[in-house]
């Protein structure tokens, strides 16, 4: 398998993704700009999120997939067919109570994640709407696990498109008819999560069927004591134990952050939301795509204990992120206000909102390269099913990411977060990565140093025009032109993308070198 191409396709994947997240982003500000009602359904959004992260894509999927990959690598595939049936078992009787528990106690969450807000009633409702989200979502993850086992990373990859698409569709049909009937008019992008969540649990079906590993749920009391006593499931639970904790340490990190967001005052979070979505662009591209193919094949390179294929698969992912994170953290940093502009600022979403979703957005850059990092390192530590190291890691930057919201918010606001959060990635990276290396597990391959003077070479010319077209042209006052506007930024980024690829090229860059097969 060419690992190039096969996170190419998934990156090419996620990028349909966010670009359907950032049209549902743009619709959304427009129709309801940085108000009370968006801080509240963002806060309503961010809690059954919270716990997908925690249970679906956080511990479950680091406990899962690596023993998934070890057990078919080992025994075969009826065997490793047995275990997904009994974690399937388990994990939807788990479900069902979660999501009632949820349900029922949506006030205490909503207080707990943004007890400052404006539209506290609002938010409550919003969740008890959208909480039965993290059920489908577990099961996806399960879904999307099995499928990168057995390399069928296309269909996990676009399934996140259709979660825009039902929050876009219920956004553009359910608004209009909320109004007409006297109702709050936000309450349609929660009706838009459970459609789009519904609609990514049933889009993985066929392709799980194809390959004969549709799960088998047994609802009776009798199939869940049999699942429960699987030797697999056992393992998952006690692999999930420690990286929960790990997982919990970042969710933790964002539900006090979101919490200190709702005390800013109205708009915060909103802008913060924003914020993410865009740092998340470059995160889903390279870091998640990076990932996911990664960490099954670390886990099988583990497995037959095959150490330099290992290190070599790490390398190889370290310099991909180098080469195509840096220039977008520029972006970040240099080119904010435009990025905004031409995304966000129309109807509803001022001048005044444009700059303070850039003040935070700024904030990323500074550390996004350790925030795709993670992406790649967290997994080495996965893959060799050591929870341990990442989570006594995360917590020692918890702890410093909320020392420095001390320091920072004060005197930054809202940005202060986003800064926090960048610099604790460095931090987390580059502990992980300081780990890596004393345990003999990565050794750097040849060739960094000259590596490194391709990049300083390409990032000086593409900063130098990023910061000519971020200030020679008034981003904001082009609001009533805005074809004219997105033009400019398309060909300011255009621009900078082959000046970055033709000064790497004419240093030496190849990009066979890139090519790796696993």
């Amino acid at each position: 398998m060419n690992l190039l191409k096969t996170a190419s396709t998934v990156s090419l994947l996620t990028l349909l993704s966010r670009v359907a997240g950032l049209v549902r982003d743009t619709l959304v500000a427009a129709i309801f700009g940085a108000s009370a009602v968006t801080d509240a359904f963002n806060v309503a959004f961010r809690i059954p999120n919270l716990f997908r992260r925690l249970f679906a894509e956080g511990a479950f999927s680091q406990a899962f997939v690596p023993l998934l990959a070890a057990t078919r690598e080992r025994e075969g595939d009826d065997a490793t067919r047995l275990l997904i049936n009994a974690v399937a078992t388990v994990l939807a009787w788990v479900l069902v109570g979660v999501c009632i528990a949820g349900v029922v106690g949506a006030p205490l969450l909503v207080w707990m994640m943004g007890s400052g807000l404006a539209r506290f009633d609002a938010a409550v409702v919003m969740t008890r709407w959208m909480f039965p989200y993290i059920g489908l979502m577990s099961m996806v993850a399960l879904a999307g696990g099995v499928l990168n086992t057995w390399k069928r990373f296309a269909v996990p990859a676009v399934t996140p498109v259709l979660l825009n698409v039902g929050i876009i569709s219920c956004a553009w049909l359910g608004v209009p008819w909320l109004k007409a009937h006297g109702l709050e008019p936000i309450y349609a992008l929660a009706a838009g999560v459970m459609v789009g969540g519904l609609l990514q649990a049933l889009w993985q079906l066929p392709a799980l069927t194809a390959i004969g590993c549709a799960p088998r749920i047994g609802w009776s009391p009798r199939a869940l004591r049999a699942a429960w006593h699987h030797p697999g499931v056992r393992r998952i639970l006690r692999k999930m134990g420690p990286a929960l904790l790990g997982v919990s340490v970042a969710q933790i990190s964002l539900l006090i952050n979101t919490q200190i967001a709702t005390h800013i005052g109205v708009g915060a979070v909103t802008w913060l939301g924003f914020t993410d979505r865009l740092m998340e662009f470059p995160t889903g591209l390279l870091g998640v795509a990076l990932g996911v193919v990664l960490l099954p094949q670390l886990a099988a390179a583990k497995a037959r204990e095959d150490a330099a294929g290992y290190s070599g698969m790490l390398d190889w992912g370290l310099r991909l992120i180098a080469l195509s994170v840096l220039p977008c953290a520029l972006a970040l940093l240099i080119f904010p206000v435009a990025l905004v502009s031409v995304l966000f600022h129309y109807g509803h979403f001022s001048a005044h909102d444009v700059l303070m979703t850039a003040r935070s957005l700024r904030g990323y850059g500074v550390g996004l390269i350790g925030i795709v990092a993670l992406k790649v390192l967290a997994p080495a530590f996965y893959a060799r099913q050591d929870m341990r190291t990442p989570v006594k890691v995360a917590v020692g930057v918890l702890v410093a990411t909320q020392a420095m919201n001390l320091v920072f918010v004060p005197r930054l606001g809202h940005a202060g977060l986003t800064l926090s959060i960048a610099l604790g990635a460095l931090m987390n990276s580059g502990l992980l990565l300081a780990l890596l290396l004393r345990q003999g597990t990565y050794a750097p391959q040849p060739g960094w140093g000259r590596f490194g003077l391709r990049l300083l070479a390409g990032n000086a010319v593409a900063a130098a025009i990023l910061w000519l077209a971020a200030t020679d042209i008034d981003w904001i006052g082009l609001r009533a032109h805005p074809a004219q506007r997105v033009g400019w930024v398309a060909l300011t980024l255009v621009g900078v993308a082959l000046a970055y690829l033709g000064v790497m090229i004419a240093c030496g860059l190849r990009p066979r070198d890139f090519v790796r097969r696993g």
